[in-house]
């Protein structure tokens, strides 16, 4: 007798090929929800190590070079981390700010205008780089919030079909409720299937954003501190 239980129970995909279609439709959502969720956590996690890994050591050039010249050739060798494109940024607006003439040999100086200006290119970059890094990671976000309610919503539709069908029969027994509840709680499990992996790849790719961030704001000062240092100002 248990062997015919066994048999006669219907899998994952013979309870899938049962659903209404209202549920398949709630699968399909939930599928592909799924899949852009694994496709952008693989992809940003393999992005945030390289740009790690460029960071420390673009970081490292930038202390032992003080070379602005030198350090802005050697950016496209860095085409991932944002220091590179942060001190490109700056680089570029020293080249077209600083003024010479400041006192009798002609040596550049900057004005209070042109730190200002500095500044406001610093925090133009950083947000740039920073909504750069944060690119496709809202639909994590997006998938964790809503994945269980889409499927909760499936598994509502599927229960409230299956009783339907129970009016029709006039007639309610385990053996006729239970299949037709079993594949809508499908919906529900296959929610939560989309909705763990999001939520936690966001919770673990926000937290090295957010470490890059702050390698950001502080190789901001670093370089504002060193552009004060080495040109006066006037």
């Amino acid at each position: 007798m248990d062997a015919s239980i066994v048999n006669t129970t219907p899998g994952i995909w013979e309870m899938i090929a049962g659903a209404g279609g209202m549920v398949k439709f709630v699968l399909f959502i939930l599928f592909l929800f799924s899949v852009v969720s694994w496709a952008i956590i693989v992809y940003k996690i393999r992005l945030l190590r390289r740009m790690e890994r460029e960071t420390a050591a673009f970081y490292d050039l930038f202390w032992k070079n003080r070379q602005f010249a030198q350090i802005y050739s050697s950016t496209k060798n860095y085409d991932k981390t944002p220091l590179a494109a942060i001190f490109k940024a700056v680089y570029s607006e020293i080249t077209s700010t600083v003024k010479t003439g400041g006192n009798d040999a002609g040596a550049p100086s900057l004005q209070k205008d042109d730190i200002d200006r500095l500044n406001r290119v610093l925090r133009k970059a950083v947000a740039t780089e920073s909504a750069r890094l944060e690119h496709a990671v809202g639909f994590l976000a997006t998938t964790g919030n809503t994945a269980p309610f889409i499927g909760l919503f499936g598994t509502v539709w599927g229960i409230m079909t299956s009783f339907q069908s129970i009016g029709a029969r006039g007639a309610a027994n385990l053996a006729i409720v239970a299949p037709g509840i079993s594949e809508a709680l499908v919906a529900t499990a296959m929610g939560l299937a989309a909705a763990i992996p999001a939520v936690v790849g966001y919770n673990h790719i926000v937290s090295r954003i957010n470490r890059l961030n702050v390698e950001m704001d502080n190789f901001s000062a670093d370089l504002l501190n060193i552009i004060e240092r080495q040109i006066p100002r006037q």
